[in-house]
């Protein structure tokens, strides 16, 4: 509403400059603000303070707006009417669904993030597309759109056969117990050993790559045999985590099926898009500033790019798509630049419908870890030491077992994915496990304690329905609370559960000082109280429920 109404204003002024509303950071200068008058200032050629008072003057009475301001240098504030923000807090009080809106709906959107590959180990690196995008899938079905996520995994390819060599160097030790987490560990080490010998022998090299062959043909039996069992142990291991996590797929796609369409597709538009050269068939990517890439090498077997063509035709049959998004770690977004370029043109109407987002790295105080060098740090011994943290910050607490299990689940969670969704997307992220689990201040369980905490003042309150509220003292926290539907918007539009996490940062804070400051059950203002405490219990309950993060109702 603001910003149409500016929008007319500055036309009528004889400029399109298209003016951005923003949240105040101080409610004392207002509820929003624009800084349009700074630009417009620069083409009309005069003091950007005398321009914010003429668009001031020329603005129409905007609803819901009670007072217009203007400060220096030209900074237009404008004030929530006291009756809206009532009414709205009302609506967050009543409303379990809160923050809700349309905004996609009728829109089919597919997600694809975590993509951890068969044969290796799951890692810390595979929380953070994991925890983005469950947010980014959280977020747009809560504006509407039926999501579909999505898994893409690596179950062909030279890492797979360095596993299945080291695989056979260590048969003898091979584990006989059907223990996944052991299992997991094994193909580990297998891996690590394949991957040094293939970058240290010439001789296992040529043996690691003839397994490859092998592979894609399905040639081979006994290499058959460990290929089944590698990958089928791999995608059960892989199943326990998703559970810990709160994750579940629609589609688990994989590169052993989409490589031979994608292989076909690219040949299709041989000698029109892409080139022989040297027995390889290559996209010359520098005719578009790009990298050149490899789509099928000198042996004939198709590349990654060639599989991801595949995959995105393969998206795009599955279901009728109004969107596809990708996240993968950044060190892939040039190469995403060549797979979009490519398919805007061979496949155009795909490529306007795919989104790449490219994450951070996760960083532990151990350093960087390597797959190669066998030192890499898995998801679940990172979840494992975040819960014994959680578990002797909670031990003098009174929980039965079930209770006591429950909450070092979930908070452990919380502090990883509050770590991980505080930054902005394409952010590196260096994981302090003792600010993780703290109850106070910058953390994941501090956001769940808060919720916690106002469930505990309405478990307490007396049982009457009070319809109607009012107050003469309004705060800060009613009127950030109520700015809750609008930063959903702006998440889901921008793909940001970081603004999430800010959001909530602030609610977490307001709500704690007002609980420290204020008499809520038997206080003159009860009902007020008792209504900003429901505001706040839904507000941080669906919030949290955006980042991927469960509540407990006791701590």
């Amino acid at each position: 509403m603001i910003q149409n109404a500016l929008k007319e204003v500055i036309k009528d002024l004889g400029s399109d400059i298209s003016p951005e509303v923003f949240f105040s950071e101080k409610l004392e200068y207002g509820d929003y603000f624009s800084s349009v008058a700074l630009a417009l200032a620069k083409s009309l050629k005069e003091d950007p303070l005398s321009v914010a008072n003429k668009l001031k003057e020329k603005l129409p009475k905007i609803d819901n707006i009670e007072k217009v301001e203007v400060v220096a240098p030209g900074f237009i504030n404008f004030f929530l009417s006291k009756e809206y923000v009532l009414k709205k807090l009302t609506e967050a009080r009543d409303d379990e669904e809160f923050g809700k809106n349309k905004e996609y709906a009728g829109q089919k959107i597919m997600v694809e993030y975590t993509d951890p590959n068969p044969f290796k180990e799951f890692h810390i690196g595979h929380l953070m597309p994991n925890a983005i995008g469950e947010s980014i899938s959280r977020l747009l079905e809560f504006s509407g759109a039926d999501v579909v996520r999505a898994n893409y995994q690596g179950d062909v390819g030279l890492h797979v056969a360095k596993a299945i060599y080291g695989i056979e160097k260590l048969e003898s030790e091979m584990p006989k117990e059907d223990d996944l987490r052991i299992i997991a560990e094994f193909l580990g080490r297998a891996y690590a050993l394949g991957a040094t010998a293939y970058g240290d022998s010439p001789e296992a090299k040529e043996e690691i790559e003839e397994i490859n062959t092998k592979v894609f043909e399905k040639s081979d039996r006994k290499i058959n045999e460990l290929y089944d069992w590698g990958r089928k142990k791999s995608l059960e291991y892989f199943e326990t985590l998703y559970q810990k996590l709160d994750t579940k797929f629609d589609y688990y796609f994989f590169e052993s099926e989409v490589a031979s369409r994608g292989a076909l597709d690219v040949k299709e538009h041989l000698g029109k898009v892409f080139e022989e050269s040297e027995g390889a068939v290559i996209f010359k990517g520098e005719d578009y500033g790009l990298h050149n890439r490899v789509f099928i090498n000198s042996k004939g077997l198709p590349t990654y790019e060639t599989k991801e063509i595949g995959l995105s035709l393969l998206k795009f049959e599955k279901e009728k798509l109004n969107q596809s998004v990708v996240i993968t770690a950044n060190e892939q977004n040039e190469y995403f630049k060549v797979v979009l370029k490519v398919l805007s043109l061979i496949h155009p109407e795909i490529a306007e419908k795919t989104k790449h987002f490219g994450h951070g790295i996760m960083k532990l105080p151990t350093g960087k870890m390597s797959s190669r060098k066998g030192n890499v740090v898995t998801a679940e011994s990172l979840i494992s030491g975040v819960e014994n943290l959680v578990k002797e910050k909670i031990k003098d607490r009174e929980f039965n077992e079930k209770e006591r299990t429950e909450v070092v689940d979930k908070i452990a969670i919380s502090a990883i994915k509050y770590s991980i969704l505080k930054q902005s997307i394409g952010k590196d992220i260096s994981f302090d496990f003792e600010k993780s689990i703290s109850f106070e201040g910058d953390s994941g369980p501090y956001f769940v304690y808060s919720y916690v905490r106002a469930k505990s003042v309405l478990a307490k309150a007396p049982k009457k329905k009070i319809k109607s509220i009012t107050s003469d003292n309004m705060g800060e926290l009613e009127r950030t609370l109520v700015r809750f539907p609008e930063v959903v918007e702006r998440a889901t539009r921008e793909y940001s559960p970081q603004q999430i996490v800010s959001y909530l940062v602030s609610i977490a804070s307001l709500w704690n000082s007002f609980y420290a400051s204020n008499k809520i059950i038997a206080s003159e203002e009860e009902n007020y109280r008792l209504a900003i405490a429901k505001a706040v219990s839904v507000v941080m309950k669906n919030g949290l429920d955006l980042l991927g993060i469960r509540t407990v109702e006791r701590m």
